[in-house]
């Protein structure tokens, strides 16, 4: 039962990655060098990058343990089966950080992980407060709201991460920290919302898209401002670096919202997956991708705008 349930996930994971127009081999190879770069350069740019890969292993298997999940997995599968899928899920997830963890031979930290994704196979908890937590956003751009409450953490990380830049005078994990809270609010933009969400507007398609665009740019700046600011004020010589960083963030998240509603009320598709990854190997590329999506966006909405 284990193994059929295993491979049911698997199979409703390549039909996702299918639905998006994406092989689902080319989907996991681009995951895997994703990951890989990401954890090359964490390693490279600070001593502490052991400590931060567990907390960023812990948080993505985190939201397997959720109460209800478990509870719905306990009603299905019985308590002993339940818990054996639950240590399957847990090492399944893990195995990437934990590979990379015994390349850098670091055998405690991969001891320290095994133990600690068992444990909470075992565990339950609640992964959302009870009660509704602030936002700094108002309800109308839902995507920030309701991301912000789910990712409130990631940010809590990057501004300790920047703070420990500072104290440890290592500029490029300040960077990292910069770039944790811009890819967080680039996610925001991956799902479609319900199509009367985009109706409520009664805005014409550019005026909807422009509006999208501003308050992208606006709340994800102001989540970054303290990392900025502060990069700002002790590596004052990388001044130029910190904005160069800032813009091409700007540009990418404008090219996630135009992205999004070229192909709205459908999943971001493989064709623009791929240019935004051109576009992080040629920036320049931006230029030309942002203004034609733009236009495909505009097309594609105005159905619903008018």
């Amino acid at each position: 039962m284990v193994k059929e349930y295993i491979e049911l996930q698997v199979k409703m994971c390549n039909r996702h990655l299918k639905d998006a127009g994406i092989h689902p081999l080319l989907g996991y190879v681009g995951l895997a060098a994703l990951f890989l770069g990401l954890s090359v350069y964490l390693f490279q740019s600070t001593e502490f990058a052991p400590y931060i890969y567990l907390l960023f292993a812990l948080s993505l298997i985190g939201n397997l343990s959720e109460k209800r999940r478990s509870e719905f997995l306990r009603i299905c599968f019985g308590d002993s089966r339940m818990k054996k899928i639950r240590i399957c899920e847990n090492v399944m997830a893990s195995v990437p950080f934990l590979a990379f963890l015994l390349y850098q031979q670091l055998f405690v930290y991969v001891a320290l992980l095994v133990a600690l994704v068992i444990l909470m196979a075992l565990s339950q908890f609640k992964t959302a407060f009870q009660c509704t937590l602030w936002t700094p956003f108002s309800k109308s751009p839902f995507e920030f709201t309701v991301g912000f409450r789910n990712t409130f953490y990631l940010f809590i990380m990057a501004y300790a991460l920047a703070i420990l830049a500072v104290v440890q005078n290592n500029f490029n994990l300040g960077i990292f920290a910069l770039l944790i809270v811009f890819t967080t609010c680039l996610f925001y933009h991956t799902k479609a919302e319900n199509e009367y969400y985009v109706w409520s507007f009664h805005l014409k398609p550019r005026a909807f898209l422009l509006r999208k665009i501003k308050t992208a740019l606006l709340y994800s700046t102001l989540l970054a401002l303290p990392i900025a600011l502060l990069l700002s004020y002790f590596f004052y010589p990388n001044m130029g670096i910190i904005l160069l960083f800032l813009v091409l963030a700007w540009a990418f998240l404008i090219s996630m919202v135009v992205s999004k509603y070229s192909e709205y009320p459908n999943e971001i598709y493989l064709a623009p997956s791929i240019l935004l990854a051109l576009c992080l190997w040629f920036p320049p590329l931006l230029l030309i991708f942002i203004p034609y999506y733009f236009k495909k966006s505009e097309h594609r909405l105005s159905r619903l705008l008018k």
